[in-house]
């Protein structure tokens, strides 16, 4: 992690109040004053499962997933787009970190000591209920991504990895190629499958025409039909 130094914080100060709503004169202050900007490689931790959290995250830039260790691999829980927060769930649970989460590509991170959060929640109604909206919309998601992975054959939960990838980190210019480049193996564990099974599939789809691929670029091409699998399960 390196500590950004030439990042506009009066810019980050007010991307997070347009979000959170009006604060006095004083909160601008000591949000500002409790900002600090980190530059995470690619692959690099941003933190650990059974850490302390001490930071409320916001990425700015780049792309984050959050994942579970288990026995020989892991399961990707999110993935993190700009500009979302994280990080914050256990803090305000009482609970260390039950996940962790690395930079898939460079990525910028606002982070602001959770203690202030919790500060400025008290004294402002609405941060409070913008973080209140977060966690609500996080556990609808939890929810719909539990039943999806465990009820899904293979064909429909890879579909709708490929799907969330597309809705969360769009396309690039050609309107086709997703703009998140995935191993293998991050899709097996975004998909709750195999990484052998996740090949195949993958391999099923393009010479289905669904997709086409080229090394870890992969574009798009029926969208519709994937989304028809994925709902089919």
């Amino acid at each position: 992690m390196t500590i950004k130094k030439n990042i506009n914080i009066d810019e980050i100060a007010h991307m997070l109040c347009q979000m959170w709503g009006p604060l006095s004169e004083e909160q601008s202050v000591i949000l500002k004053s409790h900002i600090r900007v980190a530059l995470f490689k690619k692959n690099e931790i941003i933190f650990r499962e059974n850490e302390t959290p001490a930071m409320m995250m916001c990425l700015i830039n780049g792309k984050v997933k959050v994942y579970k260790d288990g026995v020989g691999h892991h399961q990707i829980i999110r993935a993190i787009k700009p500009v979302e927060f994280f990080g914050f769930r256990a803090y305000f649970a009482h609970d260390s970190y039950r996940t962790s989460a690395m930079a898939l590509e460079p990525s910028t991170i606002a982070m602001l000591p959770l203690h202030v959060v919790e500060q400025l929640m008290a004294e402002n109604p609405h941060i409070a209920i913008y973080l209140m909206r977060q966690l609500a919309s996080l556990l609808g998601d939890s929810d719909r991504r539990t039943v999806n992975l465990t009820q899904k054959h293979i064909r429909g939960r890879l579909a709708e990895a490929l799907i969330f990838l597309k809705d969360n980190y769009g396309l690039e210019e050609d309107g086709y190629t997703l703009s998140i480049y995935l191993s293998r193996e991050d899709l097996a564990s975004l998909s709750n499958m195999t990484t052998s099974n996740a090949i195949r599939t993958l391999s099923a789809f393009a010479a289905e025409r669904l997709i086409a691929i080229d090394g870890r670029k992969i574009k798009i091409i029926q969208e519709e039909e994937l989304r028809k699998i994925s709902s089919m399960g």
